[in-house]
C-alpha cells in the first residue's frame, strides 16, 4: 500500500474496497475497475505518465 494515496501499488483499490471485493455486486465491481485507470495515471511516477520519447 502507498502511505500517501492510500491505494495498493499493484491494483490501485483501497484497502475497503480489496477487504470488499468478494462481496461487491458485478455493477460495484465495474464501477471501482473504471476508476482505476485514473488513480494509478494519478499515482504514477511522472516518468511513466510521458508518453513522448525522450532524446
Amino acid at each position: 500500500m502507498d502511505e500517501r494515496s492510500g491505494l495498493c501499488v499493484g491494483c490501485a483499490r483501497t484497502l475497503a474496497e480489496i477487504a470488499a471485493w468478494s462481496t461487491l455486486s458485478n455493477e460495484d465491481k465495474r464501477h471501482v475497475c473504471a476508476a482505476l485507470a485514473l488513480r494509478q495515471a494519478k499515482t504514477a511516477p511522472a516518468a511513466l505518465q510521458d508518453p513522448a520519447p525522450r532524446p
